[in-house]
């Protein structure tokens, strides 16, 4: 194979960073914990009492600054993270949880190829009937810092309370039931009262608009006016003694009905997982097959719309972080990432002449519109 893949970026700050950087900044955690637990803390923040990390699911740095006048909170800084690769939410949440890429923890995509039992899982969603027990191979910053003395809570959704994920990922934390975005923000304040609290608050609803509707919708504007309005106020009320940390997930493209493209059924014959999102496919493949060979077939029917690799020069590229032998067999032997503004779908069980219902708004790979994401301080982070 000739065509080399791009490298991921060494030694850049990323969302496994945040939570290990609260606990720096809380007091909690030093250098040598750090070393000791296999983290790191590369986010300089100021001292604080408590802290509240606030993710915005689906919020892109680069669709941030395109809407700087309807977000003039979040948009009063230009500092910015990387997300991680994929660009997609069941791996990132588990590497901001964790404090790990998604090579060591095992959760590598949105769904992931189980090698034991030869089948495609939900690694989203499917935590309550899907994944098995002991999936996540990482403990959770959470759990760690309820060992130090920290009070670590979650701030979601109430549908997300017994959830797999939620047990799994996010394990550790005190869940606190908050179905609006200012409820939410309300709960943060109420629990950063008094004590010290590692708190996580969530926000999914920009994220599940831009899928439908597309991040240049006016529902999608109208939704970040409402979350930038209460970012601010909770900047204006919280307790000076406690920090707040804005980032998110990954970015958002909107991809048009004809760049969402129907993979050729006639390279798919020996497929027999198709895993990732459609911006970041992952094939698993029958023993025997020449995966160079099918590589190449990719390559040149994909060309300039998709970075083609194998999974030995994704590993070597370094797009999962360091890999454990255990979650080696979890990533395909194929993967497909799309440039520009393309994804791949594989239709071959919809029925013809029906819709197969794409999605607006798609993340996953690795342009920067998916990789960046704000990095907003405020309280006594600022």
């Amino acid at each position: 194979m000739g065509t080399s893949v791009p490298t991921a970026p060494d030694g850049a700050a990323n969302l496994a960073d945040v939570l290990p950087s609260c606990l720096v900044a809380l007091g909690a955690a030093d250098d040598a914990w750090l070393r000791d637990h296999g983290l790191e803390a590369r986010i300089a923040l100021r001292p604080a009492r408590s802290a509240v990390v606030v993710l915005v699911d689906g919020l892109g740095a680069n669709a941030l600054a395109a809407r700087s006048g309807h977000a003039r909170f979040l948009t009063a800084t230009k500092k910015r993270l990387r997300s991680g690769f994929p660009t997609t939410t069941a791996a990132a949440l588990t590497t901001l949880a964790t404090g790990r890429s998604p090579g060591t923890h095992g959760v590598v995509g949105y769904s992931g190829w189980n090698p034991d039992e030869s089948r495609v899982m939900n690694l989203l969603s499917g935590w309550d009937d899907e994944v098995p027990a002991g999936w996540l191979r990482s403990g959770t910053v959470f759990t760690a810092a309820s060992a130090l003395g920290v009070d670590p809570v979650v701030v979601a959704p109430g549908r997300y309370r017994s959830s797999g994920m939620t047990a799994n990922v996010l394990g550790g934390a005190r869940f606190v039931s908050a179905d609006t975005v200012p409820a939410r923000i309300d709960a943060a304040l109420d629990a950063t009262a008094t004590g010290q609290q590692l708190v996580y608050l969530y926000i999914p609803e920009l994220d599940s608009i831009g899928h439908k509707h597309g991040w240049q919708s006016d529902r999608w504007t109208a939704a970040l006016e409402l979350v930038d309005g209460e970012l601010a106020r909770l900047a204006a009320r919280i307790g000076p003694d406690v920090g707040v940390l804005v980032t998110a997930d990954h970015g958002v493209l909107d991809v048009p009905p004809e760049s969402n493209l129907a993979m050729d059924p006639a390279l798919l014959t020996d497929v027999v997982g198709v895993a990732g999102d459609p911006r970041c496919r992952q094939l698993t493949v029958t023993p025997g097959t020449d995966v160079p060979a099918l590589v190449e077939s990719f390559r040149t029917a994909l060309g300039k719309r998709a970075v083609v690799a194998s999974r030995d020069e994704a590993v070597a590229a370094g797009w999962f972080g360091a890999v454990a032998p255990e979650v080696l067999p979890r990533i395909g032997d194929v993967l497909l990432v799309a440039r520009g503004s393309w994804a791949f779908n594989d239709d071959r069980a919809v029925p013809a002449g029906t819709d197969p219902g794409r999605m607006i708004g798609q993340h996953g790979a690795m342009t920067d519109d998916e990789l960046l994401v704000p990095l907003r301080l405020a309280g006594a982070f600022a």
